[in-house]
């Protein structure tokens, strides 16, 4: 009998403790990443330059980018000087989400592998194959290989805003409502469902959701970093994001696409879809308790909270399927009315403690 396996595409190694950027140019020579040290290395145009003078002695090799600014124009920028510049053993994004996205998307256009150093933990977008970035459509998607390495120092996560800090806690918890839906879908349409992706986005989520400790301890801190590279595994297991985004990513985009100049951290709206959507199928525990947690964390679970009042609201979650053609979730599967949709907040509010 033949021997059946697979391999699961995920980063080289992971690193994740206080002091981890200390190590980073040891980390990629012992991994053979850089023996050399020749590396570009991208940063924000803005927040960068301290990160900057802090590494660049450590790193002599390295040249320095910063044109990562999480737009699909500065990202091909960011490609086409680092194409210019030399020969280089990889691409490393230092700083969010929006220059890990760029440096992703920069690093598969000139065939370089990627390493991301993350800043903060506002999202799970560090570990997976995908680059979201501004484009003058709004915002697009782009298919890119996981980083090869992930490197996540806690002193560093601690300096960030503590808004920033916190808000991919939503994200983490939101897998929880986005693998219900792929359940939902695999029943209802017979979509494919891979059981793997989907037990280690659940399983991610749920370390984040069941743990006591909060940002201002190591062992939580740990556990979430873990959960956000776990997730972003999880997708490109998958081909896709569909172990992470459901119904809490469709309204997440809304939001941002109906108020792009007022829509809050992308985390702190996933969290808040996620409580919503559990409460519209029907989990009025499970949104409950996912309720609570984004509140002790500090999170909204009210739109009110981040700045939208309840007609807008009901708008996104409206509008909500038309971001995602093609994906089936709780609000494709109710096709609710607009009234409907305001009952369905007001119990919402009710349920959770308004």
């Amino acid at each position: 009998m033949p021997v059946l396996t697979r391999l699961i595409p995920s980063p080289l190694t992971v690193d994740i403790r206080a002091g981890a950027l200390d190590d980073l140019a040891g980390l990629l020579a012992d991994q053979r990443i850089s023996p050399s040290g020749k590396l570009a290395v991208a940063i924000s145009p803005r927040s960068g330059q301290a990160l900057r003078d802090r590494l660049a002695p450590a790193l002599p090799g390295a040249d320095w980018f910063d044109d990562a600014d999480g737009t699909i124009d500065g990202a091909v920028r960011l490609a086409d000087a680092v194409k210019k510049s030399g020969r280089y053993d990889a691409v490393v994004g230092l700083g969010g989400g929006k220059v890990i996205d760029s440096a992703k998307y920069a690093a598969a256009r000139v065939g370089l592998p990627m390493v991301a150093v993350a800043t903060n933990l506002a999202n799970d977008g560090l570990c997976s194959p995908v680059s979201t970035l501004d484009n003058d459509a709004g915002r697009g998607s782009y298919g890119v290989p996981n980083p090869i390495a992930i490197v996540i120092d806690l002193d560093i996560i601690r300096e960030a805003p503590v808004r920033y800090v916190r808000a991919g806690i939503g994200d983490a918890i939101s897998n929880l409502s986005a693998v219900a839906d792929w359940e939902l879908s695999h029943r209802e349409t017979g979509e494919a469902f891979e059981g793997l992706a989907a037990a280690m986005a659940r399983s991610a989520g749920d370390s984040v959701l069941r743990h006591p400790g909060g940002i201002g301890d190591d062992d939580f801190l740990v556990v979430y970093a873990e959960a956000l590279v776990l997730t972003g595994i999880s997708m490109s297991i998958a081909g896709d994001s569909r172990p992470a985004s459901g119904a809490c990513h469709e309204i997440c985009h809304a939001l941002d696409l109906l108020y792009p100049k007022r829509s809050a951290l992308h985390g702190e709206q996933c969290g808040l879809g996620a409580a919503f959507a559990m409460h519209l199928r029907g989990a009025r525990e499970e949104s409950a308790l996912i309720a609570s947690v984004l509140r002790r964390h500090g999170l909204p679970v009210l739109p009110g909270e981040i700045g939208f009042g309840e007609d807008e609201f009901v708008k996104a979650v409206e509008f909500a399927p038309q971001t995602r053609p093609g994906r089936y979730t709780i609000l494709e599967h109710l096709d609710l009315s607009t009234d409907q949709i305001r009952d369905a907040y007001a119990d919402y509010a009710e349920a959770i403690g308004s």
